[in-house]
């Protein structure tokens, strides 16, 4: 039976939203905003050049489609990514309210989200009075630092110190759906986080908030604070079955890669491996070797966004990219015939742009294994069915495939 890997680059947005004006950063509208296109202009510019150098160098990416993709997302000039696709290619747009992880990979899996997110005012406090109560409550501390939106770097480096002198936790969220926990691994205690986190998902799951991220950090305040790996997710249940499920409820296995355990609350997956982009990367190039006849592997790909969309970071962007490319390039020689691995990403974060948040972008569609072509614009929920109908099993949602 043949196989699947869906790899989202999480991200790696292509522009040309059609309901970009909706959606802001600060009082800016995304429109305009794209990730790949204006990272591959800064590196033609020589304004990209910390770390590496020179223009946007993605062969195997823009050999699948992705210069072609951009271009047909949003008509903007894409230098350096010129090739003649040998893969099938396209473009995918959201139809979700929203611009952060739950939606992207819930419509990617085939269930767009069937409410509005809860996100909380940009306003100090952020949060309401019996929410704050209630998680210094489970804390059992007197109070919280933060109640704010913030980085997540930034607000480490300007509490981190008070917090572990007072043992609060740093509670704060951004524009997504998010209520994030950020606490020392050593001081306050992970497995303490990890609970405090557990405490509160449902509470807040009710108001519609779609994560509650434990966030620990390691670091004293004379050397600096670093967020660590051990980050975890606690996102609410999809109302419905997905991608995972179906492939599950059919009999198949199920692998997933990275944070994929987390926004799916690991419904409908057998296996999880998780790590650094580095760590995931030979995890996914095991799996291609190992994984079974008739599996899904589904993967996620974090660091282009939290290490550097939202730092507005382009070089470290272009350099992210770039070791992508190297290293799915040789993932890519391995599949066996009748494979199909399919890169996209789940929405936008273009490093120009303004603010630090998300950008509402349509996503590239890459898929390896299955000759070239064509397929055109769809939406996310197309990929879902795509990807059922190559495995052979029964799909469920609104996704029509274009295999």
């Amino acid at each position: 039976m043949s196989r699947a890997f869906l790899v989202v680059m999480d991200s790696v947005g292509i522009g040309g939203a059609p309901d970009a004006d909706r959606f802001f950063n600060g009082k800016t509208p995304d429109t305009g905003a794209n990730t790949v296109a204006h990272i591959a202009q800064a590196c033609a510019r020589g304004d990209a050049e910390d770390g590496r150098t020179g223009p946007l160098h993605l062969p195997y990416l823009d050999a699948l489609g992705l210069g072609a993709a951009v271009r047909l997302a949003s008509g903007d000039d894409v230098p350096g990514l010129d090739a003649d696709p040998v893969g099938l290619w396209g473009c995918a747009r959201e139809h979700s309210p929203g611009k952060d992880t739950p939606s992207g990979h819930w419509e990617l899996a085939g269930l767009p989200v069937p409410w509005d997110w809860h996100y909380f005012p940009d306003t100090v406090p952020s949060f309401p009075k019996d929410l704050s109560r209630a998680a210094a409550q489970a804390a059992g501390t007197e109070g919280i630092l933060g109640n704010c939106h913030a980085s997540g770097t930034a607000i480490i480096a300007e509490l981190g110190a008070e917090h572990m002198q007072t043992g609060w936790p740093i509670c704060y969220t951004s524009a997504d759906s998010v209520f994030q926990i950020a606490a020392h691994e050593e001081s306050f205690g992970l497995e303490r986080l990890l609970e405090l986190c557990r405490a509160l998902a449902p509470r807040l799951h009710e108001m519609k908030v779609g994560r509650v991220i434990a966030r620990p950090f390691v670091g004293t305040p004379e050397t600096g604070f670093t967020r660590t790996t051990n980050r975890k997710d606690f996102a609410i249940v999809p109302p419905a079955p997905v991608l995972t499920n179906w492939a599950q409820d059919a009999g198949r296995q199920v692998h997933a890669v990275g944070k994929i355990g987390d926004i799916f609350s690991m419904q409908g997956i057998d296996t999880l491996r998780k790590g650094a982009d580095e760590t995931l990367m030979r995890h996914l190039s095991d799996l291609v070797d190992e994984a079974e006849d008739g599996s899904l592997t589904f993967a996620n790909f974090v660091e282009f966004d939290s290490l550097y969309g939202h730092r507005r970071d382009i070089s470290g962007y272009a350099r992210a990219l770039e070791w992508f490319d190297r290293e799915i390039g040789g993932v890519l020689s391995k599949l066996r015939p009748g494979d199909l691995m399919l890169l996209t990403a789940d929405h936008g974060n273009d490093p120009s742009w303004v603010g630090t948040d998300h950008t509402r972008e349509q996503v590239p569609v890459l898929i390896a294994g299955q000759g070239a072509g064509r397929v055109g614009r769809v939406n996310f929920a197309d990929i879902a069915a795509s990807i059922a109908h190559h495995l052979n099993i029964p799909a469920q949602g609104p996704g029509r495939t274009f295999l």
